[in-house]
């Protein structure tokens, strides 16, 4: 993976109570349980689904 960024996205908030479409978007994302963190490639396809659960995660620059 030379030369692409990535970006570490930990959960931070529950999705009970939410609605189904931000719980189906953590689970695209690797996330299921608070805590749980994931190392991802740095896409614009990433960055959206991150964009709608902002508020349940938290973001990382990785290196």
């Amino acid at each position: 993976m030379a030369g692409k960024k990535t970006i570490t996205v930990t959960q931070t908030g529950s999705p009970i109570g939410r609605p189904k479409d931000q719980r189906a978007t953590l689970v695209g994302l690797g996330l299921n349980k608070m805590h749980r963190s994931r190392t991802l490639e740095d896409t614009p396809a990433v960055r959206g689904m991150i964009a709608k659960v902002l508020h349940l995660v938290r973001v990382e620059e990785a290196d």
